[in-house]
């Protein structure tokens, strides 16, 4: 497939061998368990020994981004993840390694509904992204009858949602949009949205969790995301990263577990038209 670009979940050590060990350079986002975040905001040791261990040893491996946490705001640890970003920003920054590392965290939609932290202040300052989970699939899961399929899907070419000036034909672009809008009113005008999470179920005791719908969801939106951004930021690139590479066939049994594009035995659940430069997700969370 050529794809060199991936997220992983955690710091595994043995994927990461992997990636260091191959002639092919690969470009890494890198998560810490959501258990070590506390740690990571109250010991700034804990976090250089993070970067020391998870980014220095692997001198081959393109690491883009340090993603602390996964969707754990609004949590119990919500009030350590703004430190614990800024204890890794600075580890970073002492051990010499390249200053195009960025360091970020994962939040969900539902952020919308109660707080914005960490502050957009400290994304905006160094041009730092924010790391956005959208499910166009579970929108319309949880509100059928009032959310269009093909809109969905990327599949209408009929004008949608019409908001002001703006214009929706799909509704991945209304969520992120969303989130801009309301990360601007944070003062958080130049914070670049990047989409660390989507995909389309395959299978999973759900009407539309198909092969058909997660292949049509996929392959429409690369076509998309190549023509432009959002209706908001049209001339922003939208980053994004697809989850996930495989089924993850140790959760239970539903739609969480069929949202791979692969099989656990490298089969193909559904055939993706590449672009030149792709990423996803892989591993378990």
């Amino acid at each position: 497939m050529k794809v060199r670009r991936f997220r992983l979940f955690d710091p595994n050590p043995d994927l990461l061998n992997y990636f260091n060990g191959t002639q092919a350079i690969f470009t890494i986002a890198i998560g810490t368990l959501d258990r070590d975040i506390e740690k990571l905001a109250m010991d700034p040791n804990f976090a250089k020994a993070w970067v020391s261990t998870n980014i220095v040893r692997y001198p081959r491996v393109k690491f883009n981004y340090i993603v602390v946490g996964n969707e754990m705001i609004p949590t119990n640890v919500s009030k350590y993840v703004l430190q614990a970003m800024i204890n890794m920003n600075t580890a970073v920054k002492q051990s010499g390694l390249p200053q195009s590392i960025k360091v970020t965290t994962v939040v969900a939609m539902g952020v919308l509904g109660v707080s914005y932290p960490p502050s957009a202040a400290f994304l905006a300052k160094p041009g730092f992204p924010l790391f956005l989970n959208v499910y166009p699939y579970f929108a319309y899961a949880s509100n059928p009858s009032k959310i269009r399929l093909d809109y969905a899907l990327f599949n209408t070419t009929d004008v949608v949602v019409q908001d002001g000036n703006l214009q929706y034909k799909n509704l991945f672009y209304a969520m992120v949009d969303s989130m801009i809008w309301a990360v601007e009113k944070e003062g958080g005008a130049n914070v670049e949205i990047v989409v660390s999470e989507t995909g389309w179920p395959s299978a999973g005791n759900a009407a539309v969790a198909t092969v058909e719908h997660a292949k049509m969801y996929i392959n429409n939106m690369i076509t998309t995301l190549m023509k432009s951004g959002t209706p908001k930021r049209p001339e922003h690139a939208m980053r994004t990263h697809i989850f996930a590479m495989f089924n993850e066939d140790k959760k239970a049994e539903g739609v969480e577990r069929n949202f791979g594009i692969y099989r656990p035995d490298l089969a193909e659940v559904y055939h993706v038209n590449w672009p030149p430069t792709a990423s996803c997700d892989i591993g378990n969370q």
